[in-house]
């Protein structure tokens, strides 16, 4: 499973599995329990390979914020989003001390922890970014 075939789709809680096209939008299998739905044209989803976080510099990608919080973890579910939000903070600058604190807000970094632990509990530890690999094995040759 790759990390741009997983999506969030606004109003829905947790993440979801792109499984196909349909008439009328895209049909998504939970990961938390495997249910599959169709989710209309209209509504909002993001592919967690397209989302990236505000730096001071330019722009990280989703894959490599949760590639860090992985490193970071030793691989295990990192705090809850449900901590208070001084702690979020707090282990988001741990993981992501670069990150721009007038345009990442709490409710961001909440829903960072979210995704990677959701993630990581259904034993998604692959965080690669496929397109940047692709640039690298092509040099190679």
């Amino acid at each position: 499973m790759k990390l741009r075939d997983i999506l969030a789709i606004s109003g829905q809680p947790g993440l979801y599995k792109y499984v196909a096209q349909s008439t009328r939008g895209v049909i998504v299998e939970s990961l938390k329990d495997g249910k599959r739905m169709n989710v209309a044209g209209n509504s909002k989803v993001s592919s967690m390979g397209e989302i990236a976080i505000f730096t001071e510099e330019e722009d990280i990608p989703l894959s490599a914020v949760f590639q860090r919080l992985y490193t970071a973890n030793g691989g295990k579910e990192a705090i809850s989003h449900k901590e208070t939000p001084e702690r979020i903070k707090s282990a988001f600058a741990e993981v992501l001390p670069e990150y721009d604190r007038e345009r990442v807000h709490v409710s961001d970094m909440k829903k960072v922890f979210a995704w990677y632990n959701i993630l990581v509990g259904v034993g998604m530890t692959d965080f690669s970014d496929e397109e940047q690999e692709q640039p690298e094995e092509a040099a190679a040759e």
